[in-house]
């Protein structure tokens, strides 16, 4: 067998699992469409739970950063109360 066929095999070896691949991670999204459906028919949000999986794949220092930013733009926005004022007034 001479080199070009032995990298010919290789390659359609590697294309063929691929594939095959791409195939389970077509199965495994509709599995997980499956399981969100059946939560949202539970009455979850299924939104929020989206948001939930991707902040438990975060580190806690990374989601902490996320989470301040976010309060930091929010208030920037006038969409949290202003502290300051809030002890102003009690």
């Amino acid at each position: 067998m001479d080199s070009h066929q032995i990298a010919k095999d290789q390659l359609r070896s590697f294309i063929e699992r691929i594939e095959r691949l791409e195939e389970e991670k077509t199965t495994l999204a509709a599995d997980i469409r499956e399981v969100f459906a059946e939560a949202k028919a539970n009455g979850y949000d299924v939104k929020t739970m989206r948001t939930v999986i991707k902040l438990r794949k975060m580190d806690a220092s990374d989601r902490d950063e996320q989470e301040h930013m976010l309060d930091l733009y929010k208030h920037a926005l006038g969409m949290l109360p202003d502290f300051d004022s809030a002890e102003e007034a009690a």
